[in-house]
C-alpha cells in the first residue's frame, strides 16, 4: 500500500468555505468579512468548484449570485457552524494507491482554545451527504489541524514543534511516536520541524501555514521580519536560520524566497493582528495572495508570482479576517482532483 500527501499546487476538484454568521465569532465584524468571503468565492468559481458550509444557504445564495459568483459552480451545505476555519476542520486528503483517501482528524479548537463541537463534524457531515461520492474517510484518531502541515507532494512534511507538541492536542504521543504516525498516515519519509518562529496574535501555536510554505522545486516561501525593533525579530532570525540548514530529501539545499514584513496591524483594543504573507492559497491556474493594504503588498505578491510562474496572482484584502486572527489560506481546504463525486 502507498500513500502520498499532494502538494497543493497539483490539480484539484475544489475548495471548501464554511461561511461566516451571526452565531459565530465574526458578529460584531459580519459587514467587514462577508466580502472578503464573497471575493474568496468570486476568484475561486472561475478556477474550479466551491463548496459552502453555513447554517442558512438560501440567503446566502442571493448575495453569491448579486457578487457576481458563478453559482454554477458553487454547491451550499447547510451545516451547523461554529466558525469559519476550513482548513483546519476540512477533510485531508492523501492518495492511497492512487486514489483519494480522506482523513477526519479530531478538531478541538487549536487544544481546547474554542468551542468546536460542530465544525469538527462537518468532513463526517460531507461524507454523509455524498459530497464525495466513492472516496474512503478514515479517522485516524488523532488531533490534527490542516494548516499545521505542509507537503511538497513528494515525501517532504514541514510543521512546527511549537503546535504539534502542544499538550491539549496528542499528549499520550511523544515527538518520536507522532512522528511515526506521520510517517505511516501521509507516506511522509523525510519530516522537518521548525522550533522557532511565531506571529502575535496567532492562536493555532505558530501553524506552518502562517510562517513557511512549500513551493514547486524544492522551493519554501518564509516569513522574514527586517525590523530589529519588532518583538518577531529574534523568533524569526532563529527560524529563518533553522530554514537555511534544512535539506532536501536529496541532501541539497532548499530554495528559499523570504516574504516581505507587513507593517504592524492592530485590532480595536491596539492588540497585534497575525498579518502573513504566508497564508496564500494555490488553485487551478491562480494564487491567491493575502494582502493588508500594506506598500509591502506588491513585494508580496511579486515574490510568490517567482514561486508559481504561469499562475494568475490574485491579491485578496485580508484585513477583516486578520481580526479573528486567521488570514486566507485558513478559510479555505483545497480538495485535490478525484474527491468530489
Amino acid at each position: 500500500m502507498y500513500r502520498r500527501l499532494p502538494a497543493e499546487w497539483e490539480e484539484q476538484d475544489g475548495v471548501l468555505l464554511a461561511w461566516p454568521h451571526a452565531d459565530s465569532d465574526w458578529r460584531e465584524d459580519l459587514p467587514l468579512v462577508e466580502p472578503v468571503f464573497l471575493a474568496i468565492a468570486q476568484v475561486v468559481a472561475r478556477f474550479q468548484r466551491v463548496l459552502i458550509v453555513a447554517p442558512q444557504t438560501a440567503p446566502l445564495a442571493e448575495r453569491l449570485r448579486r457578487t457576481g459568483v458563478d453559482l454554477g459552480r458553487v454547491s451550499l451545505y447547510p451545516l451547523p457552524t461554529n466558525d469559519t476555519w476550513a482548513r483546519d476542520f476540512g477533510p485531508i486528503t492523501v492518495f492511497e494507491d492512487g486514489k483519494p483517501l480522506l482523513y477526519d482528524f479530531g478538531f478541538n479548537g487549536w487544544g481546547l482554545k474554542f468551542a468546536a463541537h460542530f465544525d469538527n463534524r462537518i468532513t463526517a457531515e460531507l461524507d454523509r451527504l455524498g459530497v464525495f461520492g466513492q472516496c474512503r474517510v478514515s479517522v485516524p484518531g488523532l488531533i490534527l489541524e490542516g494548516g499545521s502541515i505542509e507537503s511538497d507532494g513528494a515525501g517532504t512534511l514541514l510543521t512546527t514543534a511549537q503546535c504539534l507538541l502542544e499538550a491539549n492536542r496528542n499528549p499520550h504521543l511523544s515527538r518520536a511516536q507522532l512522528e511515526e504516525k506521520l510517517v505511516e498516515l501521509f507516506g511522509v519519509d523525510h519530516v522537518l520541524w521548525l522550533e522557532h518562529g511565531y506571529l502575535a496574535g496567532d492562536d493555532t501555536d505558530s501553524h506552518i501555514d502562517t510562517l513557511a510554505r512549500f513551493a514547486p522545486d524544492n522551493t519554501i516561501l518564509y516569513v522574514r521580519c527586517d525590523d530589529d525593533r519588532d518583538e518577531h525579530y529574534g523568533a524569526l532570525a532563529l527560524m529563518e536560520a533553522e530554514l537555511r540548514a534544512l535539506r532536501t530529501r536529496g541532501g541539497g539545499r532548499f530554495r528559499l524566497l523570504p516574504l516581505p514584513w507587513p507593517k504592524a496591524c492592530l485590532g480595536d483594543v491596539g492588540e497585534r493582528l497575525p498579518a502573513t504573507y504566508a497564508n496564500f492559497l494555490v488553485i487551478n491556474g491562480a494564487v491567491l495572495v493575502p494582502t493588508y493594504d500594506d506598500p509591502a503588498d506588491v513585494e508580496a505578491c511579486a515574490v510568490i508570482a517567482r514561486a508559481f510562474p504561469g499562475r494568475e496572482i490574485v491579491p485578496v484584502d485580508c484585513r477583516a479576517l486578520i481580526r479573528q486572527h486567521g488570514s486566507l489560506h485558513c478559510v479555505t481546504m483545497q480538495l485535490p482532483k478525484g474527491v468530489l463525486a
